[in-house]
């Protein structure tokens, strides 16, 4: 890209990580729109080609349009694709999310792109990946999640598959459009090129389906089990009728303790009867009894004092009131030209310049087909399917699931990843199955960080790594060298990036927290729950999984800075930060009110008659029928008077006739499938695609996994090894990163290292192929 300013410059003046970056985003769904909202205000132009007016008015245009410019033109006639030429000439990002078909009858697929601009990056958002048979569903997570079979991967309120009322494959496939722009410029900036890359809502819902699906040759019965569709997490009713969520035992709390201690032994063993017990709730049955006897305030007040983790469920847009979310920037007061003054979701980056709000949504066309005429075209040339990010190397301290996920998918992308774990393993091996969801592509080294003899060993990593990753808690984190300014006295190039509960600031910063707390915080364990239903956690985990994309983008982010600067920095993301944005569909308007969302029904069946699942007659199946007229057509077809009778009329009639009924009525219905893990794993479109992964793993034998979440042209970005075992790598990474045979032997006699590869002669598995 041409800059007209030095890149110090640009820093002196306070311009975004990617100033002078310019992006194209023809006007599509929520994963495209919220892709380019993170490049805006990361501080690349991105210019929305808008058609028409839009969803202007509603609450998540005005959030994930923010930051932007907008030209309006129709790039269907031949006026407005000499418009968007003019355009793509000057851009380095073309974002698009059209059906392949329609891509490829405007001129936008790879291989046109390929030939007219050789300099752009294309980055493509799809239903399903190109060259997949149903690469011409709509890009839509109605029809994408019911069709993968994710709608039946949650257990409900009732038997069938439930409607998934938090788009998981849109949030996903946004952040990885936005990982997959920032990892080719960086490519771009170290000499590669331009060229493709894609992901998909399907590849999004993966991600964290990774934690779910798998299939192994020498599987044991906790792997089959684990995070089965029967897994509990334990919430709890209070006095008030509250709900709150605990992830940690709360026997010890005093309050609990000492209502454990007036019950007896007895009593406790009634009431725990019936009721599910695990690591967090050995005493499920009691504690429900007991929190029932006190207001929800008194029970966290009671378990924060305890150090347990712990929230309340509320609804979804409490969290605009949060003090928290307001000291770290998660959330912020913005005036839209449509809705007057807001309180919408901040950044969920922390980096150096800052990412920020730029600008409200644009009005329609306020920006002319000239703004970019002065700029040169980028010199840069269509380059092959290598993975951007050879010869990166990071050492990942992280664990549990936010942590390691977001090395993990550099991995992906091409970096070298030593992930080190205690001498015991991973706290998370014990959830096998959410362990390979964030593993692959990784080596390991099982360190005892606590031991003396370590000391030199993470010094010697810290040196070997371009980035130093974790989630542990900044206390613990100074206590074992690992916080920013030890790791910078080290290694003064080394970018540093840290994954808290609750971000870097604020009364909670170094407050313990999962996954589960922040579904609760941000109101989607009710909005996922259905009308009148208690809040349901969904066991997809999908807020540490947010919080480990927004990871991946920070770390990106610097290490493209450190590129274009040679300033290193601290990086950050955080799963309130993430869990914030996940709740931009709703904002607070100024006299306090939160706009409307559409609201599951209390069977789960869906949002609206046009966008819902419907029982039919041998099975079922997801609808889409949202364009003028489409339901009142598909009504008359199924024979049904009127809207409200077209669940009984449908309820008869099979699965092919409703699909057919439902096209020829201008909408759009699919299978939504039931137990679909293996049909899934064995459809040799998803194989072919790279959609599913097979490994040789040293314990397991044959580990089938959900496969790349992003592809670049026909290439899937994949991790090269299978999730490790224990110490598997410990002797060669040790002696990669400079610690000698003798130094080796002594670490691993100490007690300090384990040795789980049985010696340097141990044969490491590489990947098979699918």
């Amino acid at each position: 890209m041409a800059l007209a300013k030095t890149n110090a410059e640009r820093v002196q003046m306070g311009e975004g990580i990617l100033s002078g970056v310019r992006v194209v985003e023809i006007d599509g769904g929520q994963a495209l729109s919220v892709a380019g909202l993170l490049l805006a205000e990361a501080g690349a132009e991105v210019i929305k080609v808008e058609a028409d007016r839009g969803a202007r008015g509603a609450a998540s245009f005005a959030v994930w349009n923010r930051s932007k410019k907008s030209v309006h033109l129709d790039i269907g006639t031949a006026g407005g694709r000499a418009s968007l030429d003019r355009l793509l000439r000057a851009a380095d990002v073309l974002m698009t999310d059209w059906p392949a078909d329609r891509q490829n009858r405007a001129r936008l697929d790879e291989a046109s792109l390929a030939d007219l601009y050789p300099h752009l990056i294309h980055t493509a958002i799809g239903g399903w990946p190109a060259n997949h048979r149903l690469a011409n569903r709509p890009v839509d997570d109605t029809i994408v999640l019911a069709e993968s079979g994710l709608m039946d991967e949650q257990r409900g309120v009732r038997d069938g598959p439930i409607y998934l009322r938090f788009p998981l494959g849109s949030w996903g496939a946004a952040y990885l459009a936005a990982i997959g722009v920032v990892s080719r410029l960086i490519q771009a900036g170290r000499g590669g090129g331009a060229g493709p890359v894609s992901t998909s809502l399907v590849q999004g819902a993966l991600l964290p389906t990774a934690m779910l699906w798998r299939r192994a040759e020498f599987a044991s019965s906790a792997l089959v089990d684990s995070m089965n569709k029967e897994m509990r997490s334990p919430q709890f009713e209070c006095g008030d009728g509250v709900w709150i969520h605990v992830k940690a035992p709360p026997d010890d709390a005093p309050l609990m303790r000492a209502a454990l201690a007036g019950l007896g032994p007895n009593r406790i063993a009634e009431l725990n009867r019936g009721w599910p017990s695990n690591h967090t709730c050995i005493n499920w049955g009691a504690n429900a009894h007991i929190f029932k006897t006190r207001p929800s305030a008194e029970w966290l007040a009671d378990l924060w004092g305890a150090d347990v983790p712990v929230q309340a469920d509320v609804p979804m847009g409490a969290i605009y009131r949060d003090e928290q979310a307001l000291a770290n920037g998660y959330v912020v007061d913005v005036e839209d030209p449509e809705l007057g003054k807001t309180r919408q979701p901040g950044v969920p980056c922390t980096v150096d310049p800052p990412m920020r709000v730029r600008s409200a949504a644009p009005g329609l066309g306020t920006t002319p087909i000239t703004v970019w005429d002065d700029a040169p075209t980028p010199d840069r040339k269509w380059v092959d399917d290598s993975l951007p990010l050879a010869g990166v190397r990071i050492a990942d301290f992280g664990s549990f699931v936010a942590g390691p996920l977001a090395p993990m998918i550099l991995g992906d992308l091409g970096a070298d990843v030593i992930k080190i774990e205690g001498t015991g393993g991973d706290v998370m091996r014990r959830v096998e199955g959410a362990f390979l969801g964030a593993h692959r592509g990784k080596r390991s080294l099982a360190l005892d960080l606590k031991s003396p003899a370590a000391a030199k060993v993470v010094e010697r990593l810290v040196r070997w790594a371009d980035i130093v990753h974790h989630n542990i808690r900044m206390p613990a984190a100074w206590r074992i060298g690992l916080a920013n300014d030890q790791v910078m006295a080290i290694s003064p190039d080394v970018i540093f990036c840290h994954v808290s509960s609750y971000g870097p600031v604020g009364p909670r910063k170094d407050w313990p927290g999962y996954d589960q707390l922040f579904q609760a915080q941000s109101g989607w364990e009710y909005e996922g729950a259905g009308e009148g239903n208690p809040p349901m956690w969904h066991r997809f985990g999908m807020m540490d999984h947010q919080a480990g994309l927004a990871s991946a983008l920070s770390m990106l982010l610097a290490l493209y800075h450190r590129d274009r600067t040679g300033q290193r920095q601290a990086a950050a993301g955080s799963l309130l930060g993430a869990s914030v944005m996940t709740v931009s569909e709703m904002v607070m308007l100024d006299d306090g009110a939160l706009s409307p969302v559409p609201r599951l029904d209390s069977r789960q069946m869906g949002v609206d008659p046009g966008r819902r699942l419907y029982a039919v007659k041998d099975g079922w199946v997801a609808l889409v029928a949202e364009q003028d007229g489409a339901l009142s057509r598909l009504c008359d077809l199924a024979g049904a008077d009127h809207v409200a009778g077209l669940e009984e009329s449908l309820a008869d009639v099979d699965m092919e006739s409703v699909i057919a009924m439902a096209a020829a009525a201008g909408g759009c219905a699919v299978v939504a499938h039931r137990d679909h893990c293996n049909a899934f794993f064995d459809d040799p479109d998803n194989r072919r695609l790279g959609l599913v992964q097979i490994y040789r793993h040293a314990r397991l034998g044959r580990l089938e996994l959900p496969g790349a979440f992003l592809h670049f042209g026909p290439r899937p970005a994949i991790g090269d090894l299978p999730p490790p075992d224990v110490g598997e790598h410990s002797r060669p990474v040790m002696s990669e990163i400079g610690v000698t045979a003798e130094e080796a032997e002594e670490l691993i006699a100490a007690g300090a290292v384990h040795d789980g590869g049985h010696g340097a002669g141990a044969m490491v598995f590489r990947s098979t192929a699918v």
